[in-house]
């Protein structure tokens, strides 16, 4: 069986999707057969950033209705064991059947070694949604006060849920900024409450990944955020990648 891992934050602009995508890459790179699903119904955009926008999707919804089957996810051009389905842009996640969306992941898992799931930013229906299912969480978070209180309060509903594999992963750092304002890696993981998954540079590469509608794995894999989600896809593998900060 593969592994579920929801993809979540507290709040939105933490850059959750692209970390997403490119974890995503970074596990089908290496040979891992796995299945990114964009959660953030009315609000997708994973397909930007995993270099999908001019291709036709299925959405989750198409699949779990029986309409289709998850063979027809969108297999990606440069990435061959990487596959993908977008979210219905027509409904809410309230609107989502759950029945039928647990249904649909209990299958992914017999298929895929990984599934990813990019859930919407915040705390509300999307999020319970993607964490129930979960076999691991990551919890994206910038080190803005802001951005660790609401990790911290994701954290805690994620307690509450009964799960236990939760990681936060601290993107777009900036050693500059955080030694002008005195805030290091361990202050923002004492705050959060929360084990470290991973630290992801703040890198002008991802903002042109996506403005070019390529994958950043494929726009520029020496790129530091890219060298990150590598590390972290290793060490969701299981292999004893350090992490690398000051």
């Amino acid at each position: 069986m593969g592994k579920l891992i929801a993809v979540l934050s507290g709040k939105g602009g933490t850059g959750k999707t692209s970390l997403c995508a490119g974890i995503a890459s970074a596990l089908a790179d290496s040979g891992e057969r796995v299945l990114c699903v964009d959660c953030d119904v009315g609000l997708r955009n994973l397909d930007i950033s995993l270099g999908l926008a001019d291709y036709c999707a299925l959405t989750f919804a198409d699949v779990y209705s029986g309409r289709y089957p998850l063979s027809g996810a969108t297999q990606h051009p440069d990435f061959p064991s990487l596959f993908f389905l977008t979210a219905p842009a027509s409904c809410g996640c309230t609107d989502v059947d759950t029945e039928k969306f647990t249904a649909f992941l209990e299958e992914a898992k017999k298929q895929f070694q990984y599934i990813l799931l990019d859930a919407p930013a915040g705390i509300e229906a999307g999020f319970q949604l993607c964490a129930q299912h979960a076999d691991q969480v990551i919890l994206v978070t910038n080190a803005d006060p802001a951005s660790v209180r609401d990790a911290a309060r994701a954290g805690e509903l994620l307690e509450k849920m009964g799960k236990t594999q939760v990681r936060v992963a601290v993107n777009r750092v900036n050693e500059k900024l955080y030694r002008a304002v005195r805030v290091t890696i361990d202050d923002v993981m004492d705050r959060a409450g929360l084990p470290l998954l991973g630290i992801v540079a703040d890198d002008t590469d991802v903002a042109l990944a996506a403005a070019f509608e390529q994958p950043l794995l494929r726009y520029n894999k020496r790129s530091e955020a890219a060298k990150a989600c590598k590390r972290i896809a290793k060490r969701l593998q299981g292999f004893p990648e350090p992490i690398p900060y000051k």
